[in-house]
C-alpha cells in the first residue's frame, strides 16, 4: 500500500498579498467584534495561515462610537491606567470610556486577542479605527465586509515574469607577451610561442619552466643543434694545448733571465724560526 506524501507548505513573503476591507461596527457587541477582526489581521481566514508568520490583511473599523456591552458590563467594566506615581491609579467605567474615547475601547479590545511580542504589534499596525464614517483610505479601494463574514480566498498572486537578462557578445582579448605587447615574444627559428608558464620550484629547489611550442619551432630548434655539432668539434680541434709551465718574466728589453730553481741548502745548517725560543735569547 503506498501512501501520497505531502510537503509541509511555508508561506513566503511572494505568496502574501493584502486586501483592504471596511467593517461598519455600528450597533455591534465590543468583544465579538475584536474577535472577528483578530482573525482577519492574523489571517486565519486564508489556507495558507502560518502562526509564525503575518499573513493577515488590513483592516478599517467605522462608527466606533455605535459599540455596545451586554450583561450590565458597562458599569462593571472598568479601564485602568497608571500614571507611574505613587497612588496614580485611574478608573474609568466603560460608559465613560465609549462616550469619550470609543476608538481607545475598540483598539484595546482588538490589541487582547493578538499574540503578545513583536508579530503581533506589526499585525496591530494594520488596524485603522474610526469613531464615524468617514475614514482616509479612499486610494487603497477598500471593501466592505459584514461581521462574521469570511472573505474569499482567490489563491496566491501570480509570480512576476522573469525578464530575461541580456548575453554579453564575446570579446576578443589579444594575448600579452612578457614585455606588456601584443604579441608573445618569438623564439629560436623564427617560432612564436604561445605561452610560458611560471616558474614552479621543484623537491630538489630548482626552477623548470614549462614552454609550449609549435611543431615547426621544435624541428626548427633540432636543425639548429645538429648543425652546432661538427662546428663546436672543429674548433676543439684546432686549437692547440696550452702549456702549463709559466714562462719568467724580463725586467726589461735585453736584461738576462734570473734563474727561479730555488736553491739547495748547505750542509750542516738549518733554518731556524723567526721566533726565538727562551733558552736561545738567554744565551
Amino acid at each position: 500500500m503506498t501512501t501520497a506524501t505531502a510537503k509541509t507548505f511555508s508561506p513566503r513573503a511572494r505568496d502574501i498579498e493584502r486586501a483592504w476591507y471596511v467593517v461598519d461596527a455600528d450597533g455591534a457587541v465590543l468583544g465579538r467584534l475584536a474577535s472577528e477582526v483578530a482573525k482577519i489581521l492574523r489571517g486565519k481566514h486564508k489556507p495558507i495561515f502560518a502562526p509564525h508568520a503575518d499573513t493577515g490583511d488590513h483592516v478599517i473599523v467605522i462608527n466606533a462610537k455605535g459599540v455596545r456591552l451586554t450583561g450590565g458590563k458597562e458599569e462593571k467594566k472598568i479601564y485602568y491606567r497608571h500614571s507611574g506615581y505613587p497612588g496614580g491609579l485611574t478608573e474609568t467605567n466603560y460608559t465613560r470610556l465609549l462616550a469619550e474615547r470609543p476608538v481607545l475601547a475598540v483598539e484595546k479590545a482588538i490589541r487582547g486577542m493578538l499574540p503578545k511580542n513583536r508579530l503581533g504589534r506589526a499585525m496591530f499596525k494594520k488596524l485603522s479605527v474610526y469613531p464615524g464614517d468617514e475614514h482616509t483610505h479612499q486610494a487603497q479601494k477598500p471593501v466592505p465586509l459584514a461581521l462574521g463574514e469570511v472573505p474569499r480566498w482567490t489563491g496566491l498572486p501570480k509570480p512576476a515574469p522573469a525578464t530575461p537578462k541580456p548575453e554579453k557578445a564575446p570579446q576578443d582579448r589579444p594575448r600579452r607577451g612578457r614585455a606588456g605587447r601584443g604579441e608573445a615574444p618569438a623564439g629560436k627559428g623564427g617560432s612564436t610561442l604561445r605561452g610560458a608558464a611560471r616558474a614552479r620550484p621543484t623537491a630538489a629547489g630548482r626552477t623548470t619552466r614549462s614552454v609550449k611550442t609549435t611543431a615547426g619551432a621544435t624541428a626548427a630548434k633540432a636543425q639548429a643543434e645538429a648543425a652546432d655539432e661538427p662546428k663546436a668539434t672543429e674548433t676543439k680541434a684546432a686549437k692547440p694545448k696550452a702549456s702549463t709551465a709559466k714562462a719568467p718574466r724580463a725586467k726589461a728589453a735585453g736584461a738576462e733571465v734570473a734563474d727561479t730553481t730555488p736553491a739547495e741548502p748547505k750542509a750542516g745548517r738549518t733554518r731556524r724560526s723567526r721566533k726565538a725560543k727562551p733558552e736561545d735569547s738567554k744565551e
